[in-house]
Formats: structure tokens, C-alpha cells, sequence
């Protein structure tokens, strides 16, 4: 099964990193990354540019505004998505992702196959 990991993060803990550490998180995450690739079980990872679009349907028409549509001290920088046998592996690569080691978090989302009516979620 396919799963989407959401990173968030905290801009102003993320600016307040010393260069080497946040020199040092980036290694950290690639070398994750590299693990998961060589297993196959990373599908794709992309870190997030800013000012994000949010479309809204409003009195009939679609309406576009600067986004994120939530207000939070936490945004979405990137995500990744792995494929695996079964959400207790999911939550494993979950909870070993390095780039929560300064707050943040990340969500796990079972992504919707083809054959998601057959799927158990």
C-alpha cells in the first residue's frame, strides 16, 4: 500500500537553526532517504516551495487565494511517499524520519490505489 507522509515544520524554529545543524538535519534526512530508496520503498520526496494557491468554491465561482487555507504556526515543507506492506511499516519510516527532531510532525495518509474500494483502510 501507498502512504503519504506530510512533513510540518515551524518557520521560525527552522530559522533559528545554527547552519551547522540545520547542515547537519539535511544529512540526516538524505541519508533516510537513501535507506528507503535502496529498500524501493521510496516512491518520491519533494520538498514544498512557498506561497502556496488555495482554490475555494464560493457564491458559484472558483475563487483563488494566497494559501495555505488554514491558519497554523506549522506548514507543510515537503512530503514523501513510500510504498509498503502494511501501516505498521508506514508508522515505523514515520517515526524514524530525523526531520522532526526539532518540532514538527508528520502525518501518515494511506493513499487511495486504483483498487481502492478493495483495499482495507
Amino acid at each position: 500500500m501507498k502512504y503519504l507522509m506530510l512533513i510540518y515544520g515551524n518557520e521560525e524554529i527552522w530559522n533559528a537553526l545554527a547552519p551547522e545543524d540545520m547542515a547537519s538535519l539535511i544529512a540526516k534526512v538524505d541519508g533516510f532517504n537513501e535507506t528507503l530508496r535502496e529498500s524501493g520503498e521510496l516512491l518520491e520526496s519533494e520538498g514544498l516551495m512557498p506561497r502556496p494557491r488555495s482554490v475555494r468554491w464560493v457564491g458559484g465561482d472558483a475563487v483563488v487565494t494566497d494559501g495555505p487555507y488554514v491558519e497554523a504556526k506549522e506548514f507543510v515543507g515537503s512530503y514523501f511517499v513510500v510504498e509498503v506492506d502494511d501501516e505498521e511499516r508506514a508508522l515505523e519510516i514515520a517515526r524514524a524520519y530525523p526531520g522532526t527532531l526539532y518540532g514538527g510532525g508528520l502525518e501518515v495518509w494511506p493513499l487511495m490505489g486504483r483498487d481502492w474500494a478493495s483495499d482495507e483502510v
